[in-house]
């Protein structure tokens, strides 16, 4: 199956989106779709590591995700794994997401959210929708 594949064009020099997408503070603010919370948040993705998060909807729901933070090129490339886990906290099918940031050339930054790996089509619908909410948040501080 084809990768997930998000562009976005940012205002913003590559550096500063880098740290918006990387570095916790910023990352717990746009982390997540609209209308969701995360209560449990532990993800630094300036460093290598283990990595966890619990979004909550408006209803209560839990969605728990984790992963591993692989590789590290600032300002310009993160990869980490991404797998789900069920009712019973186990973890589900594994996938890749990685988030770049090159420069456009006129003082901005191309932003590109590439997620591998997923399971079938309806992950990768459901995942570009969640991600696609959630860079929405991200294109309000990135601007």
């Amino acid at each position: 199956m084809n990768p997930l594949v998000i562009t976005k064009n940012f205002p913003t020099d590559p550096e500063t989106v880098y740290d918006f997408i990387t570095r916790p503070e910023h990352l717990k603010k746009w982390w997540g779709p609209e209308n969701m919370t995360c209560p449990e948040f532990d993800l630094d993705l300036t460093q290598s590591g283990s990595w966890v998060t619990v979004m909550e909807n408006k209803d209560g729901q839990k969605f728990k995700v984790s992963g591993v933070v692989q590789k590290i090129s600032p300002p310009r490339y993160v990869e980490f794994t991404w797998a789900w886990h069920d009712e019973q906290d186990q973890r589900g099918h594994e996938s890749v997401v990685s988030m770049s940031v090159e420069d456009d050339g006129k003082g901005g930054s191309i932003f590109t959210l590439t997620h591998s790996g997923l399971a079938d089509e309806e992950s990768a619908q459901n995942h570009n929708q969640g991600w696609t909410s959630s860079l929405r948040k991200l294109e309000t501080m990135a601007h």
